[in-house]
């Protein structure tokens, strides 16, 4: 299954706010389809449809396909620990997302985009791969060329993202950022039950 290139709000209109896809937000409130154009005609879910929707919105919101998602579950039962928190940590270890995180670029897409153009650099190497799993005391910069810069420092300015997570640092001075630890769970703004997910893949 290819990667979504489809209208971003209608997918926030149906899984809710989705930081890494778009900030944009829709001024239609219902659920896009047939059912969400009647007035309380809200369709309830079962219980495979509430999996499926959480499960979406980590496959929308890190810009996954359906098998780059399932081999990320795999890993994540693979290794101890809790299976859901491993899991969110592996998907936030990925360079395109730890771009978006620092405020290099307003969406992951736009991330991912940055880093296959080579803007990115992991400890003064170029980097092409957006999925590339950074590690412990890893040292992500920007690339030594004035496009590059530019480029990056004006979504650092207008950034939406507040404050830079506590795993994490950042030299504004040299564009540089330094990954102290893996993130928490509270440091991840994506609203979803992560069990959920695990539950959706536990029959394959």
């Amino acid at each position: 299954m290819s990667r979504y290139r489809g209208p971003k709000l209608k997918i926030i209109r149906r899984l809710g706010l989705l930081p890494g896809l778009t900030r944009k937000k829709s001024h239609k409130t219902n659920r896009p389809g047939k059912d969400g154009n009647v007035t309380g005609a809200a369709k309830k879910l079962t219980e495979y449809g509430v999996r499926l929707e959480e499960k979406q919105k980590l496959k929308f919101n890190y810009g996954l396909t359906e098998n780059q998602l399932y081999r990320y579950v795999k890993e994540a039962r693979r290794r101890k620990g809790v299976t859901g928190l491993i899991l969110l940590q592996l998907l936030e270890m990925r360079l395109d997302t730890l771009c978006f995180t620092l405020g290099f670029a307003k969406s992951i897409s736009q991330a991912r985009q940055l880093v296959n153009h080579g803007h990115i650099l992991v400890n003064k190497k170029v980097v092409s791969i957006p999925s590339f799993q950074c590690r412990l005391n890893d040292i992500i910069s920007i690339k030594d060329k004035t496009i590059s810069k530019n480029l990056i420092q004006n979504n650092i300015k207008n950034k939406q993202i507040p404050d830079i997570p506590n795993h994490l640092t950042f030299d504004n001075s040299k564009l540089e950022a330094t990954i102290l630890d893996y993130c928490n769970r509270d440091d991840i703004g994506l609203q979803l039950d992560e069990l959920l997910v695990i539950e959706y893949y536990s029959r394959r």
